[in-house]
C-alpha cells in the first residue's frame, strides 16, 4: 500500500523565519512610535540637564568673547555666600510650606462638598475648575489690578470695615507681596486638586460607608476610618504634585512683582532665569539650577517615603 503526501507541506524553517520577520516588523513599529518621545526627552530634558551640570563648574556666559574654562566649585561658593540666593530659597520654602497644606486641604474640602448627588453639583464643579483652565499669565494680570491700592480687594476691605481699615499696596509692600502671591496661587490651583481628590473619593466603595454607618459611626468617624485610608494613593499623588508646582514658582512672580520689592518675592527659579538670561551668567545660573534640583529631589523623596503604602 503506497501513501502519498500532499505537496502543500512547508519546508522546515519557513515558519521560524516568518515569525522572525514578524517580530522584526513589530520592533520597528515600536521604535517608530517611541522614537519621537525619546528624541524630545533627549533634546529638552537629558541634554539640558547634562549641560547644566557641566556648565555649573565653568565660567561660561551667554554672550562673551572669552571662552569658558573650568573653575571648579567657585560658582557654588559664590552661591552660598549670595544673600539674594538665600532670600530666594527662603521665599520658595515659605511659599511651599504654606501652599502645599492649604491647597491640598482646601481641595479636599471642596471635593467632599461636590461629591454629593444634589442639584447644582456639576455647576459648582465647573466654577471651581475654571481658574485652572485659565492661563496663569491672564490670572496674574487680573490679580495685579485687584491688588492695586485702589483695586477691588482694598475697596472690599474698606466697605466691610466701614472705612475703618484701609488695605495696603499689596504687591509693593515687602510685608504683603509674598502672602498676596500665595493667596492668588492657592485660588488658581485648588480646582485641579479638587478634581484629583474627587476621583479618589469616587473609587471608595459605597458599601464601606454604609457598613460604617450601620456600626454607628458618625460623619467624622466615617471620614477617619473609611474615607481617609481609602485616599492613601491619591494623597501621595496630590502632595507630590503640589510640592513640585510650588517649588517651580515662576510665572506669577515674573508677571506680578519681578521679584520685588526688595527681593521679597524672588524665588530660586526666578533668580536662575534672571541670572542666566538678563545677567547672562550662564554658569552661575546652572549652579543655581543644580542646587535647586538636588533640593527638590530630596524633598520629593522624603515625601514619597512618608506617604508610602505601609504593609
Amino acid at each position: 500500500m503506497t501513501l502519498t503526501f500532499g505537496t502543500g507541506a512547508r519546508p522546515h524553517g519557513t515558519g521560524t523565519s516568518a515569525r522572525t520577520r514578524t517580530r522584526r516588523r513589530e520592533r520597528l513599529a515600536a521604535f517608530g512610535m517611541v522614537g519621537p518621545a525619546v528624541v524630545l526627552l533627549l533634546c529638552f530634558f537629558v541634554i539640558p540637564v547634562v549641560l547644566a551640570f557641566g556648565l555649573a563648574f565653568t565660567s561660561a556666559r551667554l554672550v562673551s568673547p572669552t571662552p569658558a574654562h573650568f573653575v571648579g566649585l567657585r560658582n557654588f561658593r559664590l552661591l552660598f555666600d549670595d544673600p539674594v540666593f538665600t532670600r530666594s530659597l527662603v521665599n520658595t520654602l515659605v511659599f511651599a510650606a504654606v501652599v502645599v497644606p492649604v491647597q491640598a486641604g482646601f481641595g479636599l474640602v471642596l471635593a467632599l462638598l461636590v461629591n454629593t448627588k444634589v442639584k447644582g453639583t456639576n455647576f459648582f464643579r465647573t466654577v471651581y475648575f475654571v481658574p485652572v483652565v485659565t492661563s496663569m499669565v491672564v490670572v496674574s494680570i487680573v490679580w495685579m489690578f485687584l491688588y492695586q491700592k485702589t483695586g477691588l480687594v482694598n475697596r472690599l476691605i474698606d466697605g466691610l470695615t466701614l472705612g475703618l481699615v484701609h488695605g495696603p499696596d499689596w504687591l509693593n509692600d515687602p510685608a504683603t507681596s509674598l502672602p498676596a502671591v500665595i493667596f492668588m496661587s492657592v485660588w488658581q490651583g485648588v480646582g485641579f486638586h479638587m478634581v484629583i481628590w474627587l476621583s479618589g473619593l469616587q473609587t471608595i466603595p459605597a458599601d464601606l460607608h454604609e457598613a460604617a454607618a450601620i456600626d454607628g459611626a458618625d460623619r467624622w468617624g466615617r471620614f477617619r476610618h473609611v474615607t481617609w485610608p481609602g485616599l492613601r494613593a491619591t494623597r501621595a499623588f496630590v502632595l507630590i504634585t503640589i510640592t513640585i508646582d510650588a517649588f517651580r514658582l515662576f510665572t506669577q512672580i515674573n508677571v506680578m512683582t519681578q521679584g520685588g520689592p526688595l527681593d521679597s518675592t524672588t524665588t530660586v527659579v526666578y533668580q536662575a532665569v534672571r541670572t542666566g538670561y538678563e545677567q547672562q551668567q550662564t554658569a552661575y545660573a546652572s549652579a543655581i539650577s543644580l542646587v535647586f534640583f538636588v533640593i527638590v529631589l530630596a524633598v520629593s523623596l522624603v515625601q514619597r517615603f512618608l506617604t508610602r503604602e505601609k504593609n
